[in-house]
């Protein structure tokens, strides 16, 4: 952090932030703490009979007991089970294993000091914030490849790689409900919305592109905010590396062999991508979704973090074998083991976070909070505009205990949808305010599957940086992303200006 002698009084705040939660214990150790805390809350909940009901099936909710017998068997059978399935887990060993052959191999180097040569320095935050809205589009690939790929892009540049981490963060985890293509969220959010609002308007339909005028013009907004948040609040608190790029990249003069590696990875890239049209374009496609109703490339996007390590893999390969950093297959083989044994410590981190996010899910404290929630501000009479932003500000605070999207929208859309749609307050906009609450917390809420893969990333650049860092760096995005996009949907809603087609 710089030591600057005039420091405001919003920066010193953040300073407090940062300096309480890094007080805190190891993630792991925390994550073991709020495990611990989540099982005897639910044996208490419990005890105490808080229920709910289920908005759509009519089912009785409860909280189930971890301390119970069948809470304690389900605790030993499922601690395996937890960690093997627990997303965040598969998909960054599977990315690294092809990012580490296209590092060690030169060509990772290579590409992000041709892009910071000619990348305006004014324009790299930015850059970072629209790539990682962007990249929301292949699910987790954002999480596992841009942000390792953004520090590593400012280090390069002469800044902060925790400002590169937390400008993609914002981008894809903030900006998760904004895009300037439709993808997998939009049908599965619309699906829902569908099924909510036949509970009284059995003919309606919502359309996959009910949002998406707004979430492109959202696209833009959150680029800038997100740019601007970066550069003016969360970097001048970090400190700059001491080395340049020159000290970590290749020199700016190419070799021939690295001219002639260049064109044949660019030539292999053409006609990888082809392949991967080729799969999805034709009406018989291999990855083409059979579901003529659905996304098409729908089973390409879900796929999308293996086809991001083969690419990288064989990238690096024909880099390093032209270059002569690599000598045989064996170098590739090398590489993805050295790639692998960085992350013994995000794998005990993540085996705890799995624990405590499973038992969160399997004791029902976290589908209590969201029904009781929501039922709370339903009874509430307010204005349309007033219903909307309580709802964005409902959903913001529900996020910070559920954190899936779909499994948040599951309990909430069949009171909130046909709630406002009897009250005149069109569907499209009361998912539209759910998916900006839902998207401004995912950054502060170490309930996101992903928190800890970050705070991950963090420690390789700085080994003090710890979750009290990564919360300080991410609360001013919130706050801006909360406040500027609610306005946003207000304004827009004010103007009777349609959220998308049809």
């Amino acid at each position: 952090m710089n030591k600057n002698t005039t420091v405001s009084l919003g920066q010193r705040w953040l300073n407090g932030i940062e300096r309480a939660g890094n007080k805190l214990p190891h993630p792991a150790l925390l994550f073991i703490i709020l495990s611990v805390a989540v099982v005897v809350l639910s044996a208490v909940v419990s005890s105490l009979g808080v229920s709910a009901t289920h908005p759509a099936s009519g089912e009785h909710l409860y909280s189930r007991s971890l301390l119970s017998d069948e809470g304690l068997r389900w605790i030993i059978h499922n601690a395996v089970a937890n960690f093997m399935g627990f997303a965040p887990v598969g998909s960054v060993i599977v990315a690294i294993m092809g990012i580490a052959v296209a590092e060690h191999s030169g060509l990772l180097a290579y590409v992000l000091k041709a892009a910071t040569r000619r990348a305006p320095p004014r324009l790299l935050s930015a850059v970072i914030v629209f790539c990682g809205v962007i990249s929301s589009i292949g699910f987790d690939s954002g999480y596992v490849v841009l942000i390792p790929l953004a520090a590593l892009v400012f280090r390069a540049a002469g800044r902060s790689p925790l400002a590169g981490i937390a400008a993609a963060f914002a981008g894809v985890s903030g900006g998760y409900s904004a895009n300037l293509m439709l993808g997998p969220v939009d049908a599965i959010l619309a699906g829902i919305s569908t099924e909510s609002l036949r509970l009284v308007a059995p003919d309606a339909r919502i359309l996959v592109s009910a949002n998406y005028y707004f979430i492109a013009v959202s696209t833009v907004f959150i680029t800038v905010v997100g740019a601007w948040v970066t550069e003016k609040i969360v970097e001048p608190r970090l400190q700059a590396p001491a080395d340049t790029d020159s000290s970590v990249l290749p020199s700016t003069d190419n070799s021939p062999a690295e001219g002639r590696a260049v064109r044949a990875v660019t030539l292999f890239s053409l006609v990888y991508f082809a392949l991967l049209l080729g799969l999805v374009l034709p009406e018989n496609g291999l990855l083409r979704n059979p579901d003529p109703a659905g996304l098409a490339a729908l089973p390409l996007l879900k796929g999308i973090v293996v086809f991001i390590a083969l690419y990288a893999a064989i990238a690096g390969m024909i880099f390093g074998r032209m270059t002569g950093q690599f000598r045989g297959s064996a170098d590739g083989l090398a590489a993805m083991e050295k790639g692998m044994s960085t992350l013994s410590a995000y794998l005990v981190l993540m085996f705890f976070a799995a624990q405590f996010v499973n038992y969160f899910a399997w004791s029902g404290l976290g589908a209590l909070a969201a029904v009781n929630g929501a039922n709370a501000l339903s009874a509430l009479e307010l204005s349309h505009t007033t219903l909307i932003v309580g709802f964005v500000l409902t959903s913001a605070m529900i996020n910070l205990l559920i954190g899936s999207a779909s499994a948040k929208w599951t309990l909430m859309a069949p009171i909130f949808i046909p709630m406002f749609y009897l009250l005149g307050v069109s569907p499209e906009a009361a998912q539209m305010a759910y998916r900006i609450g839902d998207s401004s917390t995912n950054i502060i809420t170490p309930l996101m599957p992903y928190f800890g893969v970050v705070v991950a990333f963090m420690k390789s650049h700085d080994n003090e940086a710890g979750m009290g860092t990564l919360l300080a760096m991410m609360l001013p995005y919130s706050i801006c992303f909360l406040l500027g996009w609610s306005l946003l949907l207000a304004a827009w809603l004010g103007a009777g200006l349609p959220l998308g087609p049809g």
